[in-house]
């Protein structure tokens, strides 16, 4: 593949692991292993279509998280239907940043879900059997992303090189499923 047709190509992996530190969160047992690079600002972007509403966001600046940028990711991230909010897991915010980087766009990411309550996770899962039971999602671990500008394959591929947790393809939807469990990866 070429770098026209992928948007992956090794010079620009490298250019972005040199450009981005995507370290997880202090806790993370597997930190080492983790994305390493010279970076020292994390940002993030996105809109959601179903609030209409916009992030742009640095939410962490050498080496410490920033705890009002996180909490308006938090809000933004909830459950839109019943406006419950959960503590995003900081993992799965530096998986997105690292594969937007990655990806080396500038555009944000549509969400489609990010934090769901059991109800409706419930709800879903009564429309679809494409949702898990007990998904990522209602702990705050997951979230399903899409871009206009890139591929589903692009966004997995970039997902999957931070080697971070699950990565689902929804080729028929047009998303990917990013999350911090599990390194694993599906098509759904």
């Amino acid at each position: 593949m070429t770098e026209k047709t992928t948007g992956l190509s090794r010079r620009a992996l490298l250019k972005a692991f040199a450009a981005t530190t995507v370290a997880a969160a202090p806790t993370y047992s597997q930190a080492a292993g983790f994305l390493r690079g010279g970076g020292d600002i994390r940002r993030i972007r996105m809109y959601s279509g179903r609030t209409g509403e916009r992030l742009d966001m640095i939410y962490w600046i050498d080496g410490k998280y920033i705890k009002d940028a996180v909490k308006e990711i938090n809000h933004f991230m909830r459950d839109w239907r019943n406006d419950q909010v959960k503590a995003i897991d900081l993992r799965t915010i530096d998986i997105m940043a690292a594969s937007s980087n990655l990806l080396e766009v500038n555009e944000p990411y549509l969400l489609l879900s990010g934090y769901r309550s059991p109800q409706t996770n419930a709800m879903l899962r009564s429309r679809s059997r494409g949702v898990a039971k007990n998904s990522l999602h209602m702990k705050g671990q997951a979230a399903d992303l899409r871009l206009s500008t890139r591929t589903v394959s692009q966004m997995a591929q970039a997902a999957q090189a931070c080697k971070a947790g699950g990565v689902g393809r929804y080729y028929g939807s047009n998303f990917v499923h990013m999350d911090c469990g599990v390194v694993r990866s599906w098509r759904g």
